[in-house]
């Protein structure tokens, strides 16, 4: 099997109509902002200089990305990795996030390039949960556009068919059979544990 040339993909694929094209907008509008607004969850992409990706979820109340001026997320407590800060700082700072609202079946995609603030005025406009966050990641905003609904209706995501959390070992039996460290914690004890670093 081989791999396809970039020449392939035209003899494959139909190419995208004018309004396809034209959705792409070069700032978040009254439409995306209304849909930022009610999100309570986006995936956010970097790129490293050495051209690794990360994708990692972030979450917060709905509206926990500010919109005025450039984007604003807060950073919230996580695992310390900060593979997407270490990726806006030493990388390209080209960034992608994608947010979600329950219930609807479109996604928003929003691109441009990050930076990161430790401004003290702009943390403190953005403290959720009693805590201000450590870091403000601020977006020039370049792209902004609504992705159809198909996937999530393929997936079925909002149909209310759960998984039920007990079919997986809590992710502290997970971690510690991959890497024999820490507690093979129970989910009830780690569930708690979040609660109160949230």
């Amino acid at each position: 099997m081989s791999d396809l040339a970039p020449s392939d993909l035209a003899t494959i694929y139909p190419a995208p109509s004018p309004r396809v094209i034209a959705k792409a907008r070069p700032e978040i509008d009254a439409h995306a902002k209304k849909f930022i607004g009610m999100s309570p969850f986006c995936v956010l992409a970097t790129s490293g200089s050495d051209g690794s990706v990360d994708a990692s979820p972030r979450g917060g109340n709905p509206g926990f990305v500010h919109v005025g001026g450039p984007n604003l997320r807060p950073d919230r407590s996580g695992n310390n990795r900060i593979d997407s800060f270490r990726n806006i700082v030493e990388g390209s700072g080209f960034v992608q996030l994608i947010f979600f609202v329950p219930g609807i079946d479109e996604t928003l995609r929003v691109g441009g390039k990050g930076s990161v603030s430790v401004d003290p005025e702009l943390m403190a406009s953005m403290v959720e949960f009693g805590k201000p966050p450590r870091a403000v990641l601020r977006i020039d905003v370049r792209e902004a556009y609504f992705h159809c609904g198909k996937a999530l209706m393929r997936s079925k995501l909002w149909a209310g068919e759960r998984v039920e959390r007990s079919v997986m070992p809590s992710i502290g039996e997970v971690i510690h059979d991959q890497t024999g460290l820490g507690e093979r914690e129970s989910q009830e004890v780690i569930y708690e544990r979040y609660k109160t670093q949230l």
